[in-house]
């Protein structure tokens, strides 16, 4: 498993990027990082709502609630322009250091 802290630091980023195409509720985002990750990451509801209330609060996402007859109610989550912007930053920043840890490892091996 991943270490606490390489999770948290990426927690942002994919919530944002399941938030791109389309708004999501929070379980739902979790579900789907999950999934796509094959069980590998799993966010707790005590770590995602938290995280979505500060992108909301940094203007990143907006919330609002959604009632459907027969279901709860639920808060979906939509990405803003701000957010789009940092998406696309955070996403180039991941990429940089992604790169720049395999450039170290491939160093170290000698290859």
């Amino acid at each position: 498993m991943f270490s606490p802290a390489l999770k948290k630091g990426s927690m942002e980023l994919l919530i944002l990027a399941l938030l791109e195409n389309r708004d999501r509720h929070g379980y739902e985002i979790g579900k789907l990082i999950e999934t796509a990750s094959g069980g590998t990451l799993v966010f707790r509801i005590s770590s995602l709502y938290p995280t979505l209330a500060k992108l909301e609060d940094r203007g990143l996402v907006s919330g609002r609630w959604r009632e459907r007859a027969g279901e709860r109610r639920r808060r979906y989550y939509r990405l803003t322009s701000a957010g789009r912007n940092a998406l696309e930053e955070q996403k180039q920043e991941f990429g940089n250091y992604v790169n720049a840890v395999f450039g170290v490892l491939e160093n170290a091996s000698g290859k």
